[in-house]
């Protein structure tokens, strides 16, 4: 007697779409972008070609909500040290290990061709896929700490040590050295935090 096979339950609604995109996650990871299809994204999560459509209209549509989906799943801690100093150095380290992965595959897929059909530019896919923007409640600790006036600060100056981090990431694919680190928070965001506050 053959057993029979188990009814497969139908999903719906958001726990359909996670499985979607922790599929397109998992493909673009396996195989790359320029493998992946919408076709066996739809494959890896058990549902149809047309059920993917509904949601997003492209392959580099449905990248980047994969892309942010597993990002969003997979939070950097918030490091809270007590000081300005200490946040950064351990906050640049925690994201400089995250994103090191996220890096590699976002420079695949955008030298393979991601950007075509999002008409959106490098810096918006950036930011899409490796935004850093949850860093920031550091710098209101040290303002409340008294440690920095934040009105004094431009606010190219407090992305400065997050832009090195996500430039160095890009050119080398790997995360960066601890003297890198400290290079960038003792030798630059530092002193120019400094002289911002004392020339205002």
């Amino acid at each position: 007697m053959v057993a029979e096979e188990p009814v497969r339950r139908r999903r719906h609604g958001k726990e359909l779409e996670s499985a979607i995109l922790a599929a397109g996650w998992e493909e673009l990871v396996e195989t790359g972008y320029a493998r992946l299809t919408m076709g066996s994204v739809a494959v890896r999560a058990r549902t149809s070609e047309a059920v993917l459509y509904r949601r997003w209209a492209n392959k580099d549509a449905l990248v980047l909500a994969a892309v942010e989906h597993h990002r969003a799943a997979n939070p950097i801690a918030d490091a809270d040290t007590g000081a300005l100093r200490g946040d950064l150095l351990a906050s640049l380290t925690a994201v400089g290990e995250a994103l090191a992965g996220f890096f590699a595959i976002a420079a695949a897929a955008a030298f393979s061709g991601l950007l075509y059909d999002t008409g959106l530019t490098p810096t918006q896919v950036r930011d899409r896929m490796l935004t850093t923007e949850g860093v920031r409640a550091l710098y209101h600790r040290a303002h409340d700490r008294g440690e920095i006036d934040l009105a004094k600060l431009p606010s190219a100056l407090l992305d400065l040590p997050f832009d090195l981090l996500r430039h160095d990431l890009l050119m080398n694919l790997e995360p960066p050295a601890p003297a890198r680190v400290r290079s960038i928070v003792d030798e630059l965001f530092l002193p120019l935090v400094r002289s911002y506050q004392a020339d205002r």
